[in-house]
């Protein structure tokens, strides 16, 4: 591995303040203390259980649109019409979306309303709690920015009829987008077991780990929640006869893997990534 096997730059950052529902796209974001990004997945909307309300559990989530203004700390929420152009959802209990008016609301003052006002749509009491610190990543184990490049994205949405490179890009919800053309090329941040590949994005250092397994959300349309038929099926087939040299390996027990896991060296907590900083891998290290 050397220093130029990924030269390129950050292309895009986006951040999810609330867990499971849409992202923002940021100039630039700091890096908080767990490895986050500030504010991606802030904020988290669980049921009584305290079991997360997301796209796995709940496949209505994905009709909740968000609307962010992050100066303001507010939010606009509405619901989608679902895949047929209906407002109704057929779910009993669930209002159609001519009833339910969209609203704003501050993320902090008015927690309550956000309740609410996703109680009246999903049916069921929910609430919305907070961890500004470190948020609520995915992999709690790895909650650095996750990586994916614009090339991934072009390269997957071409296995889909119908589906553009912005929907793939919201169906895999990564937080940061290299500018490479090449398709997979993030898989150059992932080694072998017991490896960890280090790289820099401006003046951050982090560590790239585990190809991202994936769930049933990327095969869902991110507006409607209707599910692509045989979206796991064509992406395992496409993954494998198109996977590069550098992919593969014993961190791919499967091809259902795509975008990178990360974490963030200590000393980088507080740094910012930014649009435009320089992308670039520093070396292999023992884990």
């Amino acid at each position: 591995m050397t220093d130029d096997a990924l030269a390129t730059t950050l292309d895009r950052v986006r951040v999810y303040p609330i867990k499971s529902l849409d992202g923002v796209d940021v100039d630039v974001a700091r890096l908080a203390p767990a490895g986050g990004l500030v504010p991606d997945r802030e904020f988290a909307i669980v049921d009584d259980d305290g079991d997360y309300v997301n796209g796995k559990n709940e496949r209505r989530i994905h009709r909740v649109s968000a609307d962010y203004d992050l100066d303001s700390r507010t939010v606009g929420l509405a619901v989608s019409r679902d895949a047929e152009g209906n407002g109704d959802t057929s779910d009993a209990g669930t209002p159609d979306a001519g009833t339910l008016d969209a609203g704003t609301f501050h993320l902090d003052d008015e927690r309550a309303r956000i309740e609410s006002w996703l109680e009246s749509f999903l049916g069921y009491e929910v609430s919305v709690v907070s961890e500004r610190a470190g948020g609520y990543p995915d992999d709690t184990a790895l909650p650095g920015p996750t990586v994916i490049s614009t090339g991934t994205l072009r390269e997957v949405a071409s296995w889909f009829d119908g589906v553009t490179v912005e929907s793939m890009r919201r169906r895999f919800r990564a937080n940061v987008e290299l500018a490479s053309g090449e398709a997979f090329a993030e898989d150059r941040l992932v080694g072998e077991p017991g490896e960890r590949v280090r790289f820099r994005i401006g003046d951050a250092e982090l560590f790239g780990v585990n190809p991202c397994k994936r769930c049933v959300v990327p095969s869902r349309d991110p507006d409607t929640g209707e599910e692509l038929d045989g979206f796991r099926t064509r992406f395992v087939r496409k993954r494998e006869e198109t996977m590069p040299a550098w992919s593969g390996g014993g961190r791919f027990d499967h091809p259902f893997r795509l975008m990178v896991n990360t974490v963030v060296l200590a000393e980088s907590a507080g740094a910012q990534l930014g649009v435009g900083d320089d992308v670039a891998i520093v070396g292999v290290e023992n884990e």
